[in-house]
């Protein structure tokens, strides 16, 4: 006899099954709720776009594009990937549907999922889940606390222990090229002890040389790397300082980290990263920071915007022991072939007219086994009908909880289980 290979899920992808949802779906709630009170927008994109608006707007030299995309020609010739970041498609889209045009800043949030082939780990996976927001219009430092300040605040009110709020600038693209050049000069006599990965990056793309997370690295720079907002403009200064300020006024704490770039090159004056050692060493709950010029390089116009992207993983491992009950009202214990037309119409009755979740009988168990299954399912009650109870117009209720139970009219069920909650 052939044995039938099972069918698994692909590597870097995970199930989440009903105990997981629960969780999923209480933080997703959240979320849409949080955003809304600060007057954020929902916008939803497709799961795939042209290959060239993540090249354009990442950049070619990155390892999302170079490395990590998903990308594939369909059978018309179209250069396709599934999306690995949803920055580039809301700005495509912002600029496709004229959103600037109908007002003048412009409050999105997303929920989503990405994909990026990479290395499978704790919180990161092949096909991964964000929540952002992005805010086109304004150019000013309140914009950037407010952005800032709403991703500080979500997850306070998570109460994740070690919060902490990284902040950095990287100023206009006119300070970059002679940055770097000053830059790969003060490192070009230690190249021989830096990673194979950092001289590969010092050539193509330097500032991402702050990215890497060998520590022998990350000490070399500390040693010999100028930084980045050590070359600031006057004008990208009091922008900085005055975005300090304002998150000084709100209570925010914060940490200067003149080494956070971000890894994006689409990045412009703020960038900051929020982390939380609840997360071990993958610490990084959320990342943002502006990208002035991106929305006219991807088409647009010249449109100041600033954004972040949390990782919906992250978050649910920082609240792994969060304990999240979804469970059933009622469990219709239904006895015999002869109830089973007035148990349908009981239970559409209590869902559609009084609102209760109602799980029914339908494998045809004995008693025993139906109660058993209303434990399971932590049910508020158990209704009992079989076929006196139907030639009687009652059903019995039983309260889970105290044990207690009574013969209730068909007519009085609705008025009995709103007067005895439990």
């Amino acid at each position: 006899m052939t044995s039938i290979s099972r069918i698994q899920n692909i590597k870097g992808t995970h199930d989440l099954l009903p105990g997981d949802t629960v969780k999923w779906q209480f933080v997703e709630k959240k979320i849409h709720k949080f955003l809304h009170l600060h007057g954020y927008a929902e916008i939803r994109t497709p799961a795939f776009e042209a290959s060239d608006l993540f090249i354009r707007g990442i950049g070619d030299d990155t390892d999302v594009v170079s490395k990590e995309m998903f990308r594939w020609t369909d059978l018309g010739g179209n250069d396709l990937t599934l999306k690995p970041e949803l920055t580039a498609p809301v700005v495509r889209a912002f600029i496709q549907h004229q959103l600037g045009r109908k007002s003048a800043v412009n409050r999105l949030y997303y929920l989503d999922s990405l994909f990026r082939r990479e290395r499978p780990q704790k919180g990161r996976q092949r096909q991964f889940n964000q929540f952002g927001i992005e805010a086109f219009g304004s150019p000013h430092p309140e914009m950037d606390a407010e952005v800032i300040s709403i991703a500080y605040n979500f997850y306070k009110e998570f109460v994740i222990k070690d919060l902490c709020l990284n902040i950095n600038s990287i100023g206009s693209p006119d300070i970059r090229k002679p940055y770097l050049d000053t830059l790969k000069s003060a490192l070009s006599s230690v190249t021989d002890e830096l990673c194979k990965t950092c001289n590969y990056r010092l050539d193509k793309n330097a500032l991402r040389i702050f990215d890497c997370k060998n520590p022998s690295c990350q000490k070399i720079l500390d040693d010999q790397a100028p930084f980045i907002s050590d070359f600031l403009a006057e004008d990208d200064q009091n922008q900085f300082y005055s975005v300090l300020s304002l998150l000084d006024s709100l209570g925010i704490p914060y940490t200067h980290d003149k080494k956070l770039v971000r890894g994006l090159d689409y990045y412009t004056h703020t960038t900051f990263e929020i982390t939380s050692s609840a997360l071990g060493s993958q610490d990084a709950l959320c990342g943002g920071g502006r990208y002035n010029k991106l929305v006219e390089q991807l088409g647009g116009g010249s449109v100041p915007a600033i954004g972040f992207a949390a990782g919906m993983e992250r978050l649910l491992i920082a609240l792994e022991n969060i304990d999240i009950e979804n469970n059933p009202d009622i469990y219709l214990v239904l006895l015999g072939e002869r109830v089973l037309q007035q148990g349908s119409k009981l239970a559409q009755l209590l869902r559609m007219d009084a609102g209760f979740s109602v799980v029914i009988e339908t494998a045809r168990r004995g008693m025993k086994a139906q109660m058993k299954e209303a434990n399971r399912k932590k049910v508020k009650w158990a209704l009992l009908l079989g076929e006196n109870e139907l030639d009687a117009g009652s059903v019995q209720i039983k309260d889970m909880a105290s044990g207690k139970q009574e013969n209730v009219p068909f007519e009085m069920i609705i008025s009995y289980l709103k007067d005895n909650p439990g």
